[in-house]
């Protein structure tokens, strides 16, 4: 579950960070609610299967997103816009629709199927880069092979994913 997690929040973690910042209107805030997002999940997923993780993760960053603005306006901090509480609550959720989550899910399933079709070292290299967020130097330490190897595995390794994914998307 952690690694599915993780892809998810990687594929949508920009959407998310727009979402909020729709709310929220501070690039590090939307950032920062956006990593918190993450550990929501992580913890949630601790407990149990997330049955609809991608709705999860957008739910749970407006709600963190709100929850900011209450606190800031509890505090007498930043007026947003002349906002009232029922205003903001009335932002839409910008959660994917049931549509969407089926595309986003089979999207991500053609990943890992072209990520698997490619040799052991290229699939390491993936995970630690853009799901572990690894350096290329540490991965290059870790794997005994040279930071221009693991650039080269990484760029055709995701040249040939991002090909099977457009295969998908197009037909």
């Amino acid at each position: 579950m952690a690694e599915s997690l993780s892809a998810a929040f990687l594929l949508h973690r920009r959407s998310l960070m727009w979402s909020v910042m729709r709310i929220v209107r501070d690039p590090q805030t939307a950032e920062d609610l956006a990593q918190e997002t993450y550990l929501r999940a992580a913890r949630a997923a601790e407990s149990g299967p997330i049955e609809h993780l991608e709705a999860f993760l957008y739910q749970t960053a407006r709600n963190l997103a709100l929850d900011h603005l209450r606190r800031q306006r509890t505090r007498g901090g930043v007026q947003v816009d002349g906002l009232n509480t029922e205003e903001i609550e009335k932002v839409p959720a910008n959660s994917p629709t049931p549509e969407g989550v089926i595309i986003e899910r089979e999207r991500l399933n053609r990943f890992w199927q072209a990520l698997s079709a490619l040799p052991e070292r290229a699939q390491t290299v993936v995970v630690l880069s853009r799901v572990e967020g690894w350096q290329n130097g540490q991965i290059a330490s870790h794997l005994g092979v040279s930071e221009r190897t693991v650039f080269n595995d990484l760029k055709l390794a995701m040249a040939h994913c991002r090909d099977a994914i457009r295969r998908l998307d197009e037909g």
